[in-house]
């Protein structure tokens, strides 16, 4: 994935591998810590999990090359849940996923905004998938990225 924009793009890969969940950045032009989160106890279910109350938003095309036909989807994550109503919740993360048209395994873009944006809103990240691969790969984590004991 390439997120932050053309003069700071920020390559990452997502992997959810043995149970965690881990973020590895591989460039971000003048910083020269290149961390790896990991979120453990976390699974392929957990995300479709967080996917369920998803809510439709449209049909849309991204004008890009090529132009891509999706489903834009919105999720959000907020405190306390609660129904629906007149309830105060802090929002901590929100969420523009816009899922292939034909895959619904496939997304191609993504808004995340968080908790993060309640003290700098230019935090909010845009990811863009230019290519998207459904099959198991050999996995090989870097140093800085070794397993939870």
């Amino acid at each position: 994935m390439t997120a932050g924009g053309p003069q700071y793009p920020i390559r990452f890969n997502n992997l959810i591998h043995h149970g965690t969940l881990y973020t590895l950045t591989y460039k971000w032009p003048g910083l020269n810590e290149h961390p790896c989160s990991r979120i453990p106890d976390f699974s392929l279910e957990d995300l479709n999990q967080g996917f369920e109350n998803a809510r439709f938003v449209g049909r849309k095309t991204l004008r890009r090359t090529p132009q891509r036909h999706v489903n834009h989807w919105r999720v959000g994550v907020v405190f306390p849940q609660l129904p629906p109503g007149n309830h105060p919740r802090l929002p901590l993360a929100l969420g523009d996923i816009y899922v292939d048209e034909n895959d619904r395994g496939t997304f191609w873009q993504v808004l995340q905004f968080g908790a993060q944006n309640l003290y700098d809103p230019e935090l909010d990240e845009w990811l863009v998938m230019d290519t998207s691969e459904h099959r198991p790969g050999t996995v090989a984590l870097p140093a800085r990225c070794e397993p939870p004991p």
